[in-house]
């Protein structure tokens, strides 16, 4: 493994083929939930692998019956009762997003089970995303009482359209693989057995092609994305603000607790 990743101990890393990195979100006994250092680790890699001349194709999945949990209980309490921590969660948040656009490599994403959060971030984000019939993806911001921030605003009413993202994003309905692929959210939807082979055979074509032409019609081709980054900004300011509010204390209590979250009905805007 190259020295230049030596610091990401939270994320497992390996070279499943020449050229290719894969990165796997690995506690699988939390479903690969992502706590603080995970989070950091994850915003602050796609630097370094965009300046990896040893790098042309990435990999991102997850180990055991998950893609990833979401950010995890300690974390969100975290963001509940320190002012600190939400803006540097606020700041590593956007710096997520936008470090994944910018980065020059293809970026294939095999989802494998649940997918929530900020693993969901980089597997919709991905390039390619390619997620097993067993996926579950879910955004499950409102059901925690904040606004959907992250990467949904950005990304999703181009992939699926306004009125799917809308209805998926403010219900929390939750998306098999099937249904994703059928409504345009991911690239492709396989066999759960042939994921992690296809996801491999996928960024073997990418890492072996014109390297030039590859990147630079990513990049062309993420100014979609670029131009709505007022969008993706204001969602994420609205996602942070809401934690310091008393629906964000419930939704995670909701959980913790194993319950349908009790939202008073009035709201002060």
């Amino acid at each position: 493994m190259s020295g230049r990743y030596a610091a990401y101990t939270r994320l497992k890393l390996d070279y499943p083929a020449e050229r290719i990195l894969r990165i796997t979100f690995d506690r699988p006994e939390t479903y690969n939930s992502v706590d603080a250092e995970t989070h950091t680790q994850l915003t602050h890699i796609w630097r370094d692998i965009d300046g990896d001349p040893d790098i042309n194709a990435v990999i991102v999945t997850g180990a055991g019956k998950a893609f990833s949990a979401g950010g995890d209980f300690e974390l969100i309490k975290g963001l509940l009762d320190n002012p600190a921590a939400r803006m540097a969660t606020w700041k590593e948040a956007k710096d997520l997003v936008y470090n994944v656009i910018n980065c020059n490599k293809p970026i294939i994403s095999a989802i494998n089970g649940v997918a929530v959060g900020a693993g969901l971030v980089v597997g919709i984000l991905a390039d390619v995303s390619i997620c097993g019939k067993s996926a579950r993806i879910v955004d499950g911001h409102t059901r925690l009482g904040v606004a959907a921030g992250d990467v949904a605003c950005i990304i999703w009413p181009l992939l699926c359209g306004l009125a799917k993202a809308k209805y998926y994003l403010l219900t929390c309905k939750p998306l098999s693989g099937e249904e994703a692929e059928r409504i345009g959210l991911v690239s492709l939807c396989v066999e759960d057995a042939e994921l992690q082979t296809i996801a491999l055979e996928t960024a073997r074509d990418l890492a072996t092609g014109a390297q030039s032409a590859i990147r630079w019609t990513k990049y062309a081709l993420n100014n979609w994305l670029r131009v709505n980054g007022p969008l993706f900004d204001t969602s994420t300011a609205l996602e942070i603000l809401g934690f310091a509010g008393h629906e964000a204390r419930e939704g995670l209590a909701s959980h913790l607790e194993k319950r349908k979250p009790s939202f008073p009905p009035e709201c002060p805007i």
